[in-house]
């Protein structure tokens, strides 16, 4: 039986609790707070709950619950209050102190079981919440420390930093192959295809971890056979015409291979995002080879690309409040973005036509 310390100067109530619980719980009495103490720690592994008098001689229950939270015994079982005083300001300092609950005099028999195996349960389930958490930190801590070990080891290696330095390169390429088509562009047409582009290289620890939640080894072959994002480039266009005719120019090229081609302008994501995605084998020239390399490429609107910027803030942010509303009015705009995209190209191609 679970074994439940009942602390109260006044026999007459220790009894009375002693004759409602003694049925479902092995039941320990206290007529002070030194004594209470003294029988805690006689059975601290044993407690499964302390109902505690607050007024009482030679140690009250406020000196006990700082004598417990001293001892850091406030964790191992909840204490419930036992009390004539209907004072919200004592109750309410109870709880702030850590109180689970509080049992008001003249005691009712199940509203006394009840609140017992209420607050119990209650407590077990936080600490079992808590050691989870715990737990998972700890582990999530571990991982952290490994990554950064493997990361650091992956650092010090010629022929991962040569890795990278290739991946550096193809966006390099891409880069160049992208900004002469804006020149011919401005030259022939007067007008830019696209407004800018963003650039970036998979950090090492980032590469780390994929290949670990993939399940992929961390190895150099590893990282060239199953990772096609270690390079990366963002094109940002003004009109979603620009985005089909640029990305056509560019992977026409005869020295370009397409891997793999996902139209989410088309086929939007369920949440709304919307990007013309490729996974591209490009050609570099060193100075003893030329090697294709792997790139992500996106192209995106301006409006596409601010809309998925402030999704990804949402994404990786913890504890947004409200974030299922968050999620509709996003998705909301993502239509109305595609709407104005449209309407813009539509207002350009007019402004085109009336040159002519």
């Amino acid at each position: 039986m679970q074994r439940i310390l009942v602390v109260d100067d006044v026999e007459v109530n220790r009894e009375l609790l002693r004759c409602i619980l003694e049925d479902e719980y092995a039941i320990e009495m206290a007529s002070n707070g030194i004594e209470a103490v003294q029988k805690l720690q006689k059975f601290l592994d044993e407690t499964a709950a302390v109902l505690l008098d607050l007024q009482m001689p030679i140690m009250d229950g406020f000196a006990v619950i700082a004598e417990l939270k001293e001892r850091g015994w406030m964790h191992k079982f909840p204490i419930l209050v036992i009390s004539g005083e209907y004072s919200i300001e004592v109750e309410n300092r109870c709880l702030e102190l850590g109180v689970s609950d509080f049992i008001h005099k003249p005691f009712g028999n199940s509203v006394v079981r009840n609140r017992i195996k209420n607050a119990m349960e209650l407590f077990f389930t936080r600490n079992q919440l808590e050691r989870k958490v715990q737990e998972q930190a700890e582990a999530l801590k571990e991982q952290n420390e490994i990554i950064q070990i493997q990361t650091e080891k992956l650092k010090q290696e010629k022929s991962f930093n040569r890795l990278m330095m290739e991946y550096h390169s193809v966006i390099m390429e891409v880069e160049t192959r992208l900004k002469v088509l804006n020149g011919e562009f401005s030259q022939e047409y007067n007008r830019n295809p696209f407004e800018a582009i963003k650039s970036r290289l998979k950090s090492p620890a980032s590469i780390f971890e994929k290949l670990e939640r993939k399940g992929y080894p961390v190895t150099l072959e590893s990282i060239r056979e199953n990772l096609t994002d270690v390079a990366g480039l963002r094109v940002i266009c003004s009109f979603p015409d620009d985005i089909y005719r640029l990305a056509e120019l560019l992977t026409k090229q005869d020295d370009i291979i397409i891997v793999r081609e996902k139209d989410y302008i088309k086929n939007p994501k369920p949440n709304g995002y919307r990007s013309l995605h490729f996974i591209l084998s490009v050609p570099i020239f060193l100075s003893n080879e030329k090697k294709y390399m792997n790139a992500e490429v996106q192209f995106r609107t301006i409006a596409m690309d601010f809309w998925a910027s402030l999704e990804h803030k949402l994404k990786y942010k913890k504890n947004v409040d409200r974030a299922d509303e968050i999620v509709g009015m996003l998705k909301d705009c993502a239509v109305s973005i595609e709407a104005l995209d449209y309407q813009m190209q539509e207002i350009r191609n007019k402004i085109d036509r009336s040159r002519q």
